[in-house]
C-alpha cells in the first residue's frame, strides 16, 4: 500500500507559478510510473503528465506543454510539478497518482491504483 501525500498547492495571479509537491511512503516507489492528474468544477479528472523511474516523461495536454514540468526524485519518493506561466484555466484539484505500470502513457485514471487527496491551484485573473 502507497500513501501519496499533495502540497505546494495555492492561490496565485496569472502568470505565476506554483511547485506541486507529491511524496510518496509505504511502498514501491521507483519502479512504477507516476502521473499528475487534475480536476475541475464540472470536469473530468484529466491526465497532466508523467514519468517513469529513469525521469522519462510524457505530456498529453498542449495547453501545458512548455509550461509545465514533471521530475521525481526516487532517493526521496518524491514527484514535482512546476507549474510556470499559470492561466486561470489552469484552475483545479491536482492529484499524484502511481500507475499500476512501469511504463509512460497510461492516460486514464483507472490505470493508476494509488491516489493522493489533492492540491486546489486557483489561478486568477
Amino acid at each position: 500500500q502507497v500513501q501519496l501525500v499533495e502540497s505546494g498547492g495555492g492561490l496565485v495571479q496569472a502568470g505565476g507559478s506554483l511547485r506541486l509537491s507529491c511524496a510518496a511512503s509505504g511502498g514501491t516507489f521507483s519502479t512504477y510510473a507516476m502521473a499528475w492528474f487534475r480536476q475541475a468544477p464540472g470536469k473530468e479528472r484529466e491526465f497532466v503528465a508523467d514519468s517513469n523511474w529513469s525521469g522519462g516523461s510524457t505530456y498529453r495536454l498542449d495547453s501545458v506543454k512548455g509550461r509545465f514540468t514533471i521530475s521525481r526524485d526516487n532517493a526521496k519518493n518524491m514527484m514535482y510539478l512546476q507549474m510556470n506561466s499559470l492561466k486561470p484555466e489552469d484552475t483545479a484539484v491536482y492529484y499524484c497518482a502511481q500507475s499500476r505500470y512501469l511504463g509512460l502513457g497510461k492516460y486514464d485514471w483507472t490505470d493508476y491504483r494509488y491516489w493522493g487527496q489533492g492540491t486546489q491551484v486557483t489561478v486568477s485573473s
